[in-house]
């Protein structure tokens, strides 16, 4: 089946998750590869079977090198702890999950396949139309669109778990589509997060060589009184031939200096820290 046709099958059984941009009232019906609502409002389904909400487009900071390598490190378990902790913290009974920001999609992709729950449905959703063709070559099961953050095309109180994975918040959308008793989890980096790698490319003193993520976990408790906050720390190998790769992935290198960034790449080193805080609140 062409993904387009699996995707308009995905949109049959669950119509009701997406609503209209336009007047927002929820879907109600597919018609041919396109998701209809009440008002004949309507969003066509691309050939690689995903759905494009945006009314402008944006040019996003992530290009198509930058997505690529990310991928290749993410599928060496660069996020693996990370994900493993998602699993961890989701209910094994079916879950309807959205992935904010979910670039090109392998953290997500990894969540589902550690549940193994047919009955689970998964949404992940981007600014970036790159990174979302990207996410749909992975056999993930997921449904993939293109949308913005601050007006997400779904329906209210759909999803028992909303996943925020180093992307931007906004909380009035998520408490609205954020199902009763249902989980916001976001990951904020902290300090030492690819501490080597900021510290090989910055010089001590300057304004990138440290990172401070006091403002993003203090609006986090301001909206979640209640939330949890849990450290996520480990190491990663990094094979020599992935090094590259590591530089290329995080917008750490638009600021530095390119003659620093050739020696840096000319002095690569075996290992990486992933440093973040898991952050944890119920919906009401």
């Amino acid at each position: 089946m062409k993904k387009i046709d699996q995707a308009a099958v995905f949109l049959a059984a669950q119509p009701g998750l997406f609503r209209c941009p336009v007047c927002l009232t929820p879907y109600e019906a597919v018609v041919g590869h396109s998701l209809r609502c009440p008002n004949g409002h309507g969003v066509d389904l691309s050939k690689k079977g995903t759905l494009y909400f945006m009314q402008r487009a944006v040019a996003s900071e992530y290009d198509n090198a930058m997505l690529a390598a990310r991928r290749r490190m993410l599928q060496a378990g660069l996020f693996r702890g990370i994900t493993d902790e998602f699993v961890a913290h989701l209910p094994q009974m079916s879950q309807t999950i959205l992935d904010v920001g979910c670039g090109e999609g392998t953290p997500l992709a990894d969540v589902l396949r550690q549940r193994n729950n047919t009955e689970d449905v998964a949404i992940g959703f981007d600014l970036s139309k790159p990174g979302i063709n990207l996410a749909t070559q992975l056999a993930s099961g997921a449904f993939f669109c293109v949308a913005d953050l601050a007006q997400m095309p779904f329906a209210n109180q759909q999803f028992t778990a909303i996943l925020d994975l180093f992307s931007p918040s906004a909380y009035q959308e998520f408490n609205r589509v954020l199902a009763p008793g249902g989980q916001l989890l976001k990951v904020i980096p902290n300090a030492d997060y690819l501490i080597e790698l900021r510290q090989a490319i910055f010089p001590a003193g300057s304004t990138h060589a440290s990172y401070d993520n006091s403002n993003v976990l203090n609006l986090f408790q301001q909206h979640y009184p209640m939330a949890t906050t849990q450290r996520i720390r480990y190491q990663v190998p990094v094979p020599t031939e992935l090094f590259a790769d590591l530089m290329l992935m995080t917008p750490m290198h638009w600021g530095a200096d390119e003659s620093r960034l050739a020696e840096v790449r000319a002095n690569p080193f075996p290992a990486i820290t992933v440093d973040v805080t898991l952050l944890t609140a119920q919906g009401v």
